[in-house]
């Protein structure tokens, strides 16, 4: 008997179990392996237009590793994601790869840029981690001033945003933000030559896109963050962390982005050290923050959204998007409330998209 009252005790203890995504909304396959002649289409990325079409972002690639042929895909949805068009190619160069695909929507202007990277496609990440690459890694940025239906030629801004002393460099991945005062702000990553230690920054722009600056370092020992503005105006970016600390690493930056507060961890995000989602929303006139990833201590698998709205104190609610194996994400959020999410599934043969309300 009291073996049984311990057990309820502990029961009625325990959080709530999340809820399934999939129990609400039906998902859809926006992009497939072997679709548009790609063997791997990997790197989701996702925004919402102010007109309201979703355009859905990723690598088309030769093979199923990071090097090699990659091409930047796009497809758009202007039913909110219930139907999706036809696969575009919006950049290729082959066999050399162009990957990272970082959006982010000027509001002021309606402008989309896409900023991205480059290397020769024998360059491995190994070889330019090592000093060994035959080419360097190159930033570049293209835009649409058309709601994604036509794209500008690709510019390279390497000069303005990459130190001169850094191998690595990657944009995003997944999306940018735009600031309250106007700055278009990317997040990205790099490496410090013979270092081979990966770190953590931002770029902006000021002027509505025409030139971009390198920001802060805003961690070491962490790559592929994403930024997002609190309600107090400072900005937080939430990295993937070779800290061995199990979880997510966190920092902010009380002036846009031009430095960074040290690193903190979040034990409450843990992760296999993979890439992540984050993005904000308004509800009732307060702002939340939404944090996606696959959590798990070990494994890419049980991808889960987590919702704050105390700036990222604390996450206590949850919705499980995929309990089975899903990796990379991003997410858009509607003005209904709702939110979309554009995730990798299963042993990475599906950029899978859902919507499902905030809990």
């Amino acid at each position: 008997m009291r073996n049984l009252l311990c057990l309820l005790i502990a029961i009625s203890t325990l959080a709530p179990m999340p809820a399934r995504a999939a129990d609400q909304k039906p998902s859809v396959d926006v992009f497939s392996n072997g679709e548009g002649g790609y063997p791997t289409i990997r790197i989701p990325s996702l925004i919402l237009t102010p007109k309201g079409t979703l355009l859905a972002f990723a690598e088309g690639r030769a093979a199923a590793h990071d090097s090699g042929h990659i091409e930047l895909v796009m497809k758009r949805s202007a039913d909110g994601g219930r139907t999706w068009g036809t696969l575009t190619r919006l950049a290729a160069d082959p066999p050399n790869t162009i990957g990272d695909p970082c959006p982010v929507i000027d509001r002021d202007t309606g402008t989309i840029f896409l900023l991205h990277t480059r290397n020769l496609g024998e360059d491995s990440e190994r070889k330019v981690l090592n000093g060994t690459s035959k080419g360097p890694r190159t930033v570049w940025v293209m835009s649409s001033g058309d709601d994604g239906i036509t794209w500008t030629e690709p510019r390279e801004i390497t000069k303005e945003v990459k130190g001169l002393n850094w191998t690595w460099y990657a944009t995003g991945p997944g999306v940018g933000i735009q600031l309250a005062g106007g700055r278009l702000l990317i997040p990205c990553n790099d490496a410090l030559a013979g270092s081979k230690t990966y770190q953590a920054h931002s770029i902006y722009s000021d002027d509505h896109g025409k030139t971009w600056k390198l920001g802060g370092i805003s961690g070491v020992l962490g790559n592929e963050s994403q930024a997002v503005e609190l309600s107090d105006g400072s900005v937080m970016t939430n990295m993937r962390s070779y800290r061995k600390k199990g979880c997510r690493a966190v920092s902010i930056s009380k002036d846009g982005g031009l430095t960074w507060s040290d690193l903190r961890d979040d034990a409450a995000l843990v992760e296999p050290i993979c890439q992540a989602s984050l993005t904000r929303f308004v509800r009732n006139g307060k702002v939340g923050l939404l944090f996606c990833n696959p959590a798990d201590p070990k494994n890419r698998r049980n991808l889960t959204m987590r919702v704050s709205e105390d700036d990222g104190k604390t996450w206590p609610r949850s919705i499980v998007i995929e309990p089975g194996a899903a990796a990379y994400s991003c997410m858009a959020v509607f003005p209904d409330g709702t939110v979309g999410c554009l995730f990798e599934r299963g042993n990475y043969e599906h950029l899978t998209f859902v919507r499902v309300a905030i809990p």
